[in-house]
């Protein structure tokens, strides 16, 4: 399987060889099997790799982990949590801002675009990284763990001093790979309207990674989302 869009050369220095395993050239198969059995998939093939696009490796300060896209018409373009301007912020998004406001103050606009995130440093990841239409968790087990899985060790390997937000226990899984030695982990529960007033609402994790990354000082991310991006 080889990326329908062009990583920058420090992504696929680290990444390449993964395209050329078993596992990723199964699973290009299967998406293309699907795509011919009329199945629509989520994202669009030139946002599958959006995040790796959107954050250089040497520029991630902080991983967002989500499970696998929105599974709705128009929502997924490669970010986790993220939706396209004119999209209605879906209910685990609403509740990431909410505490965003709530931690820092930081207003939200009317829109649920992640894009500034991204290009702050922010990794919006998703642990699996496509979906059929109207199927969620539909791509699990296909093979995209194991090439998320090696995105993490990677980074986690090369670098120090990255946050690592995980929510949930899907996203919490991969923090076999971390070492909390190098690194700041943030766990809570989702932020699904299911579980988000478990301990995710009141988390603080949005303040916790400046003060981290100020203590070690680095700049800190910049959380305030332009009105239009």
């Amino acid at each position: 399987m080889n990326p329908r869009v062009q990583l920058s050369d420090a992504w696929l220095t680290r990444l390449g060889d993964l395209f050329e395993q078993e596992s990723m050239r199964d699973l290009g198969t299967f998406l293309r099997a699907e795509k011919a059995r009329g199945r629509v998939v989520y994202p669009p093939g030139p946002q599958i790799f959006a995040a790796l696009d959107a954050t250089p490796f040497e520029s991630v300060r902080v991983v967002i982990l989500g499970q696998d896209p929105y599974h709705g018409a128009g929502q997924a373009h490669g970010l986790c949590f993220s939706v396209p301007v004119g999209i209605a912020t879906p209910p685990s998004l609403a509740n990431i801002l909410s505490e965003l406001e709530r931690d820092t103050g930081t207003p939200h606009p009317p829109h649920g675009n992640l894009g500034a995130w991204a290009a702050s440093g922010v990794l919006l990841l998703n642990s699996v990284l496509t979906v059929e239409a109207g199927q969620p968790g539909s791509h699990q087990g296909r093979g995209w763990e194991g090439f998320t899985d090696a995105v993490i060790d990677r980074l986690a390997h090369s670098r120090d001093g990255l946050v690592f937000m995980l929510w949930g226990a899907y996203a919490q899984s991969k923090g076999r790979l971390l070492d909390r030695s190098k690194h700041c982990i943030l766990r809570a529960p989702h932020p699904s309207p299911l579980s988000a007033y478990r301990g995710f609402m009141g988390c603080g994790h949005f303040g916790a990674a400046n003060r981290y990354l100020a203590g070690r000082g680095q700049s800190p991310v910049d959380w305030q989302l332009p009105v239009m991006p």
